[in-house]
């Protein structure tokens, strides 16, 4: 049975990044589970290596700077919790490559919680815009990724599943059962890569579903284009879904993530929040 015992929260640098934790720690809640928030950003002298060895004052400046910029961090983590009575989140900090820090607790936990940066915003947030599929691709962890300023407290009651027949759609949508049998309405979305449909015997998906105690209404089209991911987006609001479930399709090149058309078109255009698995 699938269970959430560990839910680790990313806070990074931006203002816009403590409040998620009322939505973290509502997830954690409804499932009996420990929330963790880790602060982890790019530290300045990474950022300027060659800081380190062209003048050392210029070093400790970054380095008094990276220290001021988390003592704020955390003292505003601390004033929300305690506005908001949350006396069982548990707080963590890194002080190194943030992807390198995080790896190292996520494989500790069940869910992680991210938040997917703007490459506009990164500066702001202090984090690498290829943050999230990294840490998805790297750790193999299924995670919900928020949008930037998203600022709901809940979310769940219409799940919307985009479902392909690969290994990574089988582990988000594995992941996401808490989530499921707790929704309200779920849906299905597919698309048939031979172009035929056929509705007279239920999909895998929905027999998968339905051994689970999950009915699903799906959503079936043709086949898969460019424009998939931003049908996909008009099919959640549609349905007026508030999570998407669908796995994160990339691999390495040269040290770079090539991320798959849809995926990357979701992850740069959504507005509601995603659960994701590679």
């Amino acid at each position: 049975m699938n269970e959430i015992r560990s839910v680790l929260l990313h806070q990074d640098a931006s203002e816009a990044s403590v409040r998620r934790v009322h939505l973290a720690h509502r997830i954690a809640a409804a499932h009996g589970a420990l929330l963790e928030v880790l602060y982890a950003v790019t530290p300045a002298l990474l950022q300027y290596p060659m800081a380190t060895s062209a003048d050392s004052q210029l070093a400790a400046m970054l380095a008094l700077s990276d220290a001021e910029t988390r003592e704020r961090a955390k003292a505003a983590f601390e004033r929300e919790v305690t506005a908001a009575g949350f006396n069982d989140v548990l707080w963590s900090e890194g002080n190194d490559d943030p992807v390198s820090v995080f790896k190292v607790h996520a494989f500790a936990s069940d869910l992680l919680v991210l938040a997917q940066i703007e490459p506009d915003n990164r500066l702001l947030s202090q984090v690498p815009v290829d943050f999230v599929p990294t840490v998805l691709i790297e750790t193999g962890k299924p995670a919900v990724v928020l949008p930037e300023d998203f600022k709901a407290e809940r979310i769940g009651s219409t799940v919307l599943i985009a479902w392909k027949p690969s290994a990574s759609s089988a582990r988000a949508v594995s992941a996401a059962l808490p989530f499921l049998r707790m929704a309200s309405r779920v849906h299905v979305a597919t698309w048939e890569d031979d172009g035929h449909l056929d509705r007279n015997n239920p999909l895998p998906i929905e027999r998968y579903l339905q051994r689970h105690g999950i009915t699903a209404t799906v959503h079936q089209g043709g086949r898969p284009t460019r424009d998939t991911g931003e049908l996909l987006l008009a099919l959640a609001a549609d349905v007026r879904a508030d999570l998407l479930v669908m796995g994160c399709y990339g691999h390495s090149r040269t040290r770079e993530w090539i991320l798959g058309g849809v995926t990357r078109s979701v992850l740069r255009l959504a507005k509601l929040p995603l659960l994701m698995a590679h």
